[in-house]
């Protein structure tokens, strides 16, 4: 439900607009004001989760995410659709990063491969569903749907996690207080370059707003960072970043999930604006992408145990690299069936890439870590997806620019998609550069490799205090 509801909006824009006599240009409010939501409270889950607990936390959250899907379709004035999104976006930040964390903090190592195997599946689903969801919910039904759909869903998942989910504190465990002067300092930054992603996605940008405002979040973040290290409890715990192979992931994960986040608002509009697809035959075919996800699958964790963490993470991001550039090369001409493939092929990629960067920086991080890393972890990757779209559109003005074409809704700039799915390539070809950085056993405690296999070694460097 977190995940579908960032990117199906995009689809039902115009109908939402139409309903609620408002431009165009500002139902992109209605998305922004999820992510900026969810990027602002996702750091506060840790420290919520230990003062309330678990199962507090996660009905709380599922109740109000499912109450929000309400308010959003009964709402009559984008005005009121926004305000019901940032509920919803403080449902969704409860949700997904406590959910994980419940699932991996207490596994153990040689279990976590085969449950982010699980764990991953609504990342790699949600965005690519989306079009073809909003597309099939916008033709043959009306816009309210949208957000209808998540209250049988809702009802579903509160009734499983009243069951299922136990309290998760330890009973002696003493709660540090919050850190309010990082809460304020991450909280205004990252909202601030979220907003900064919003003004970029514009089709007229304010240069002057955007610019100011991306710089004073950087400045803050970098203000944040100082005091984060320094703080006796601080909200996000960087002495994680002091495991070698969990720095290098949160590096290259960050740079990965902008391409493939990237890849779920380009491709429809690469075949609706350049090829003149329908909404629905445009998000069947973006849908080939998830059928790749879904065929690796029962292949991917013997890959990983075959031939380590590494090897297939160099593998994975090289192979989105090139499938991304093939992608940037076809047009209106090229056989429905090849681009299918290609988008079947990157589906693979993306699965097998997405899932080594959500397991091996857990699997070499100390058990007491393990939830400062887990928050962590789903800052920096909701961070990432926040600011997809915006990469992806700073990518087609460049593209504009190099061509001497234009490309966005309503514009068909073929020279301008080519070059920027080329860019997006060539941070895919970095994020193997950054991947052949890790350490060859990194993740190997997780790792259930054929015997005789592994070669006696010292186990990979755990966690140390950051400088």
């Amino acid at each position: 439900m977190e995940m579908l509801d960032g990117t199906i909006v995009t689809t039902a824009a115009p109908k939402i607009g139409a309903a609620l006599h408002a431009p165009a240009t500002e139902i992109g409010l209605v998305v922004t004001a999820y992510l900026l939501t969810l990027a602002v409270l996702i750091p506060l889950s840790g420290w919520l989760t230990r003062r309330l607990g678990n199962r507090m936390v996660f009905l709380t959250a599922i109740a109000l995410f499912t109450g929000a899907s309400i308010g959003c379709a009964a709402s009559g004035s984008l005005g009121e659709l926004v305000a019901m999104r940032v509920l919803q976006g403080a449902g969704g930040a409860m949700m997904v990063p406590v959910g994980r964390m419940m699932i991996l903090s207490k596994a153990a190592k040689e279990d976590i491969l085969r449950l982010t195997a699980y764990v991953v599946w609504p990342g790699l689903l949600a965005p690519v569903i989306a079009p073809l969801a909003g597309g099939l919910i916008t033709t043959y039904a009306s816009w309210h749907w949208i957000f209808l759909i998540n209250v049988p869903l809702g009802a579903v998942a509160f009734a499983l996690a009243w069951r299922l989910v136990d309290d998760g504190r330890e009973g002696d465990a003493v709660v540090p207080p919050l850190d309010w002067a990082g809460m304020l300092l991450t909280g205004i930054g990252l909202g601030g370059l979220a907003w900064a992603a919003h003004l970029i996605s514009l089709p007229a940008p304010p240069a002057l707003e955007t610019a100011l405002i991306f710089a004073g979040s950087v400045a803050l973040l970098a203000l944040a960072v100082w005091h984060l290290r320094r703080a006796a409890h601080p909200l996000l715990n960087l002495r994680t970043l002091g495991s070698p192979t969990f720095r290098v992931t949160q590096l290259g994960g960050t740079g990965y999930m902008l391409v493939v986040g990237s890849m779920p608002f380009l491709l429809p509009l690469l075949f609706q604006t350049g090829f003149g697809w329908s909404p629905v035959k445009s998000g069947a075919v973006t849908a080939f992408v998830f059928a790749g996800n879904v065929g690796i699958k029962p292949a991917t964790t013997p890959l990983i145990n075959r031939y380590g963490f590494r090897s297939v993470l160099v593998v994975s991001a090289l192979g989105t690299a090139v499938l991304v550039a093939a992608l940037g090369f076809t047009s209106a001409a090229t056989p429905v069936a090849l681009i299918s493939l290609l988008a079947l092929a990157s589906g693979v990629t993306r699965s097998t890439g997405f899932t080594v960067y959500t397991t091996v920086g857990l699997a070499d991080m100390p058990p007491e870590l393990m939830r400062d890393a887990n928050t962590l972890a789903a800052t920096s990757m909701q961070l990432a997806a926040g600011l997809a779209i915006a990469v992806s559109t700073m990518a087609l003005r460049v593209g504009g620019a190099v061509t001497g074409g234009a490309a966005g809704p309503g514009v068909s700039g073929q020279g301008a998609f080519t070059v920027a799915f080329c860019l997006l390539a060539v941070i895919a070809v970095g994020c193997a550069a950054e991947a052949l950085r890790m350490d060859r056993r990194a993740g190997d405690a997780a790792r259930r490799p054929r015997p005789g296999a592994r070669a006696a070694a010292s186990p990979p460097p755990a966690a140390r205090p950051a400088p």
